[in-house]
């Protein structure tokens, strides 16, 4: 039995989509035309590629898009699994509930198609690898490795809780950095509003009197017409840095040079490497408290960095620790990681106590990124009314300076 995304017009000539499990797409169309739908397309649930049918007139189905599961998801899946397992159900019998406890194809789509694996025989672990993109390379090696041990629903518990936390992680990051994004944006939405619109209409006045403006007025003139008649020039070019960046990142090697100067800047650097960080010390933290051997648990960590200079680091660090280094000594040859994280390690390899230091590095790290957006967010607001109260007050003056020259020619 497989799972089958399908989509029909209904009795009423509407769309309808759904995922549905059946044996076969002719038993899937079968049953659909049963109920008095008209079946548009029927297609398997695969995870490494889509596979379409042919439907009447020799059209051919919808490609299935992809089925990663956004981090909400992927943390209420989790979660559920881990309670249904907990309380005794088996594993195609979970999935099956949890498939049927949601309301999005999508999520429901990946669950039926790795319960389609796991009624062929395969493991849940070997089952969720034909969904890459749903179920890291982390996830699969802490699955497998509760499999193995038999505690499987605790370490889904322990995977829920990472899930949530990342999810909460993110979510304070996105929150605190939404408010100076949108000042930003606001601030540049008036300043050009003024220079394309309010100036060029005032300059109209101006030009009727014949005076010479001064040069402050004409500055501002210059760049407002600079804006009226090259706007596009501006969007063109910005569009074509942004698409030659892309394709120079395309290349490893040049994301890793990209990386790399990222870690070089004094701001940025330390939130990029305290976010690097914690991620890598709480999903260590998972892998060693599931079973998993430590240098494949280095190695699996290292691939959920999204820096690629430190993902880079772990990965040699991981081969120092095969070679018989300690890990806090590997870690700290690499330069990247905080003298906190290296010596608390240190202390989890001398007490026998990894997870929990390592665990703890996690926390110490988002609560210091946390602290440090916060008090960027502090700054960055009066800083940036002070600056656009500048950019307004330099426009007024532009403005009001021929006025008062007027007056005072008027005056005399």
């Amino acid at each position: 039995m497989g799972a089958f995304q399908y989509q029909v017009l209904d009795q009423k000539g509407r769309k309808r989509s759904g995922v549905i499990e059946g044996d076969t797409a002719r038993q899937i169309r079968q049953h659909l035309k049963g109920k008095g739908w008209m079946p548009l397309s029927v297609e398997q649930v695969e995870g490494r590629q889509a596979r379409t049918h042919a439907v009447e007139g020799g059209r051919k189905g919808l490609g299935l898009r992809s089925r990663s599961l956004g981090a909400k998801d992927h943390a209420m899946v989790t979660r559920q699994l881990a309670t249904l397992l907990g309380s005794g159900l088996p594993v195609e019998s979970a999935l099956a509930t949890v498939a049927e406890q949601t309301d999005k194809d999508r999520v429901k789509a990946t669950i039926l198609g790795v319960r389609a694996k796991v009624l062929e025989g395969y493991p849940l672990a070997k089952a969720m690898a034909d969904f890459p993109q749903s179920f890291n390379t982390m996830y699969r090696a802490t699955v497998a490795a509760g499999e193995r041990s038999g505690h499987l629903e605790n370490v889904l518990t322990r995977l829920a809780d990472y899930a949530e936390n990342q999810q909460r992680f993110r979510q304070t990051l996105s929150q605190s950095l939404m408010y100076p994004i949108l000042v930003i944006l606001i601030s540049l939405g008036v300043v050009g509003v003024l220079m394309t619109y309010v100036v060029p209409k005032v300059v109209t006045v101006f030009e009727t009197t014949g005076q010479t403006l001064p040069l402050l007025t004409r500055s501002l003139i210059g760049i407002s017409d600079f804006l009226l008649a090259y706007w596009w020039l501006l969007l063109g070019g910005a569009g074509a840095f942004i698409v030659a960046l892309l394709t120079w990142l395309s290349s490893e090697e040049n994301r890793h040079r990209f990386h790399r100067f990222l870690l070089r800047l004094p701001v940025l650097s330390k939130v990029i490497m305290g976010v690097n960080t914690a991620r890598f010390s709480r999903t260590l933290s998972i892998l060693n408290g599931s079973g998993v051997p430590i240098v494949e648990g280095m190695n699996i960590a290292a691939s959920v960095m999204g820096n690629l200079s430190m993902r880079r680091s772990v990965e040699e660090a991981a081969r120092r620790v095969r070679e018989g280094s300690s890990i806090h000594a590997a870690l700290r040859h690499s330069g990247y990681f905080p003298p906190m994280t290296q010596n608390l390690i240190a202390s989890g390899e001398s007490s026998g106590k990894l997870e929990a230091m390592l665990d703890k590095a996690a926390e110490i790290q988002e609560r210091e990124m946390e602290t440090s957006v916060g008090m960027f967010v502090s700054i960055f607001e009066p800083v940036m009314i002070l600056l656009m109260g500048v950019m307004v007050l330099i426009i007024v003056l532009s403005i009001l300076l021929p006025i008062l020259d007027m007056n005072s020619l008027v005056g005399s």
